[in-house]
């Protein structure tokens, strides 16, 4: 049977003892195994190298400050949650300060012949910071749409009526027909 790849995301009571301890080894060994999974999270939701280092760094210090707070279930899950928390955070910041994103009707790659051309990377680009979430949190880490709506503190619609209108503005930005069914599993983590 293969390894599972979520056992090397996890930790074992010795590390969470040196950590509990404060021990700086313990600290590096952690970051060296869940800063690459963090850091994609954190890159997916907020679409910027910057934020997401910003994100990373703070996902660790809370982590670490909080580490008593573990309640020893899954460190992977509780860390990703840390992270996600951080991502929202954030983009409730910039949504605050009413940062004006450009249109993405002014940008799209063109073709030879003068038509649009969209990959899945723009077209999720293309997508409110919010909606990107929540079709990032949905569809590529599992979450269900009441963990969802509880991590935005809004309500289960919410999170429903989000992943449905992104499924169909990137059906629409892709060319594909309306016709496929609910959009596939669209992005993979790295």
């Amino acid at each position: 049977m293969p390894p599972d790849p979520d056992q090397k995301l996890d930790i074992d009571e010795k590390l969470l003892a040196r950590l509990k301890s404060a021990d700086h080894e313990a600290y590096a060994e952690v970051y060296r195994r869940f800063n690459r999974p963090l850091y994609t999270v954190a890159f997916r939701i907020c679409q910027s190298e910057q934020e997401a280092l910003d994100v990373l760094q703070e996902t660790f210090v809370q982590a670490f400050v909080r580490i008593e707070q573990f309640r020893g279930d899954s460190f992977w899950g509780w860390i990703r949650r840390i992270t996600v928390n951080q991502c929202l955070s954030r983009l409730r910041q910039i949504k605050r300060k009413s940062l004006t994103l450009v249109d993405p009707d002014d940008w799209a790659g063109h073709t030879s012949d003068g038509g649009a051309q969209i990959d899945l990377n723009e077209a999720f680009a293309r997508l409110p910071a919010e909606t990107r979430a929540v079709v990032w949190l949905y569809d590529v880490e599992g979450y269900s749409h009441q963990e969802i709506a509880d991590a935005f503190g809004k309500s289960l619609s919410f999170s429903k009526t989000q992943l449905s209108r992104a499924h169909q503005k990137l059906r629409d930005w892709l060319d594909k027909p309306e016709d496929d069914g609910p959009c596939p599993q669209m992005i993979t983590a790295s």
